[in-house]
């Protein structure tokens, strides 16, 4: 049996809404790379595009 990995060795990204770094997680094992939110609030607060400036 493998062993148990500690929070720290596990790899980590940053959210694109709060810009805080977050761990990854099991239930994210087969979309790692296309998770870019820490949280359900982050992802219904999405940073929206900005009006060009004139």
């Amino acid at each position: 049996m493998a062993r148990m990995r500690r929070k720290p060795d596990l790899p980590q990204k940053i959210c694109a809404t709060c810009g805080r770094p977050f761990a990854w997680r099991k239930k994210w094992a087969r979309v790692w790379q296309d998770v870019r939110y820490c949280s359900d609030r982050c992802r219904a607060s999405k940073p929206q595009p900005r009006p060009p400036d004139q």
